[in-house]
């Protein structure tokens, strides 16, 4: 049996379970909202999230249906009231475990919609499945379930890319930009045994959580990661005595895909813009992996959304600055 669960230890049983049904859901940001549940601090919530597409997708999708997705936001369970959680406090998550479905899906926009790093180079949408795997070495890995696809193992360490509390300020706000209040951070390291601490604005807090991925790249180039639904257990307290002003958290990693240091191969990216620098070193390992390891522009694209880390390598050498981008060698079987 495949192994679904991510724990960094034991677990407590929950206090509290938040399915995904429509009760539940919300599609923005919002201190208007009404909390679906409302928890004593120490309380332990598994809140079951939808993916990025909303359930309107599945294992046997293909892009015709990705294309005729249609969403308002992302899909946000929530919003979660902690008891005594008023401005100016911190509230302190503890993310337990994580627990997938079997499944995930990346998907690169039609060009026109502007979304992703380098809209302009890939006009045509493109749509992967993956199987969320477990290979006979105990190693847990997402792989393209398609047999005309490339042979990849990118290794699993879910998270959530969206979770964070409702805006101080009052009315409906998108769910894509993140904020200091936390929203789509799609903070990687944000895996179970970390615990992230978010500046509290609107009385309650009103924590809400969804878009989670099996794995990711550092920049999510192509506009998403492993996109998984997935059931996620938290803790929620107050953080006595810490003040934070945005997002803040610990976590143990990992740092690279596998959790440990390992062969790479990096492109970089060089210019007096630092989003320029990224295009750069992002066109750089697309162009690799097509022209020296096999892959369609589509799917080295894909790929380097799910496993390829990004890293500002220097800021201080006016008037370029360098991007490089890193790619794990086991991740590429061919």
């Amino acid at each position: 049996m495949t192994e679904r669960r991510f724990a960094a230890g034991d677990v407590p049983t929950p206090d509290h379970h938040l399915t995904d049904d429509d009760s539940n859901v919300h599609y923005t940001w919002d201190n208007g909202i009404d909390p679906v549940l409302t928890v004593a601090p120490g309380d332990v919530v598994r809140f079951d999230c939808r993916d990025a597409a909303d359930r309107q997708v599945g294992p046997d999708s293909d892009l015709t249906e990705y294309l005729a997705v249609e969403t308002e936001g992302h899909a946000l369970t929530g919003p979660v009231a902690v008891e005594g959680a008023e401005p100016g406090d911190t509230l302190r998550v503890d993310l337990l475990a994580f627990e997938h479905e079997g499944w995930g899906f990346s998907g690169v926009p039609d060009g026109d919609s502007g979304g992703g790093l380098l809209p302009e180079e890939f006009p045509n949408p493109h749509f992967r499945v993956w199987d969320l795997d477990t290979r006979e070495d105990g190693t847990r890995v997402a792989r393209f379930a398609d047999d005309d696809a490339p042979a990849v193992a990118v290794p699993l360490d879910p998270f959530p890319g969206n979770l964070g509390l409702a805006p101080g300020e009052d009315g409906e706000h998108d769910t894509m930009p993140p904020r200091n209040v936390g929203g789509n951070m799609d903070v990687k390291h944000l895996t179970a045994g970390s615990t992230l601490y978010l500046p509290v604005e609107a009385a309650g807090a009103l924590f809400s959580m969804g878009d989670c991925h099996a794995a990711q790249g550092d920049g999510e180039v192509c506009i998403t990661g492993i996109e998984a639904p997935m059931s996620v257990t938290a803790r929620f307290d107050l953080a006595e005595g810490r003040s934070v002003d945005a997002p803040e958290f610990e976590t143990t990693g990992p740092f690279t895909p596998t959790g440990r240091d390992e062969p790479m191969y990096a492109t970089t990216g060089i210019a007096p813009d630092l989003m320029d620098a990224t295009k750069a070193a992002v066109r750089n390992m697309i162009d690799h992996l097509h022209e020296h390891r096999g892959f369609s522009r589509p799917d080295a694209y894909v790929l380097c959304s799910a496993a390829v880390d990004l890293k500002i390598s220097e800021v201080v050498d006016a008037p370029n600055w360098t991007v490089t981008a890193y790619l794990p060698e086991s991740v590429v079987l061919d």
